[in-house]
């Protein structure tokens, strides 16, 4: 564990040892007299005992859960690394009176690519050309035939940062129409950005290729599961970049084994790594990468020096910039 500066006004703690260096938030917190602490550790105990004096927490994934925020005795505010904040129990750090905070806008253009480039790898069959010519294969769309894009239809759920910049991005693809699935935005928007608003039951039954671009809450986890899928055309490919619990994975599994499912190009999972015994693991029609759709060299100096600019605007006396909870 690296400690803080002795003379520091303020420490903050690192709660996970996920960069090689912290150049951004030291530049950043300097500003504010704030000295950078990191903590190495997965143990709860550990964590309850260093984060106990923190004025600031900085996190990425580890568990800020009720019984560890019920500890903070000085903690002003708990920014996270990232878009989604499922691992901070923003209820209780509320009812202390601590900030959350977290960046939404640093990786959607990053996200917005990689869900192309996931969907595109799909329809063209990139990977699984890529493994056949290795071996010595050729002419193999007599086993993988591919379909044209141009002229069918596309489903973004979500249409935040990311779904609308996807958007943005696949102008130029002939697609017929582009359905979008958002209660949070309003129909005129989506309609002067030249899309269609739709229910969810409309655009899960009408889109060839869905992607998703939404957070998980209560309401959206398995928002796509067995009755969703089974209402999908036979053949859609669907793209998931957003959070792994938005769909029922088993679930998944079992519509792209038996063929309703065209093909899925999946960023996130349920359990991260993907287990070695995942049904989704012996299947030829997914596509895999290691959640790194917010991933840039870009994106990592941005992400970090924002979620250093939220813990520097509350120990200086003011709000976050990119609040989740009021205080």
């Amino acid at each position: 564990m690296r400690r803080a500066p002795a003379m520091s006004r303020f420490t903050v703690v690192i709660a996970d040892n996920r960069y090689a260096s912290y150049h951004e938030e030291e530049s950043v917190l300097r500003e504010v007299d704030a000295g950078v602490e990191i903590f190495a550790s997965s143990s709860a105990a550990q964590a309850r005992k260093t984060f106990a004096a923190a004025d600031a927490i900085l996190v990425n994934l580890f568990p800020m859960t009720a019984d560890i925020i019920e500890g903070l005795q000085k903690c002003r505010v708990i920014s996270r690394y990232g878009v989604g904040y499922d691992n901070v129990d923003v209820e209780t750090a509320t009812r202390k009176g601590i900030w959350v905070a977290r960046v939404p806008d640093y990786c959607f253009e990053d996200v917005a690519d990689h869900a192309l480039a996931l969907l595109l790898a799909c329809v063209r069959k990139i990977p699984y050309k890529d493994r056949m010519v290795r071996e010595g294969r050729w002419n193999l769309h007599k086993d993988q035939p591919c379909y044209r894009m141009a002229g069918r239809t596309l489903g973004i759920i979500g249409y935040g940062n990311a779904g609308r910049c996807l958007h943005r991005k696949v102008f130029g693809f002939g697609f017929a129409r582009v359905l979008v699935c958002d209660p949070n935005v309003r129909a005129s928007v989506i309609k002067a950005a030249g899309a269609v608003p739709v229910p969810l039951s409309t655009l899960l039954t009408e889109a060839d290729y869905i992607s998703l671009h939404i957070p998980l809450t209560p309401e959206t986890r398995h928002l796509i599961g067995a009755r969703e899928l089974a209402k999908m055309k036979r053949g859609v490919i669907l793209v998931n970049t957003s959070r792994g619990h938005v769909v029922d994975e088993p679930a998944l599994a079992e519509s792209l084994r038996d063929g309703h499912l065209a093909g899925a190009g999946l960023d996130v999972f349920e359990e991260e790594p993907v287990p070695r015994g995942s049904l989704l693991r012996t299947l030829d029609n997914v596509i895999f990468t290691d959640h790194a759709g917010w991933y840039s060299e870009e994106s990592v100096v941005e992400l970090k020096t924002k979620a250093a600019q939220n813990v520097a605007a509350v120990l200086a006396g003011g709000a976050p910039a990119y609040p989740v909870n009021s205080i």
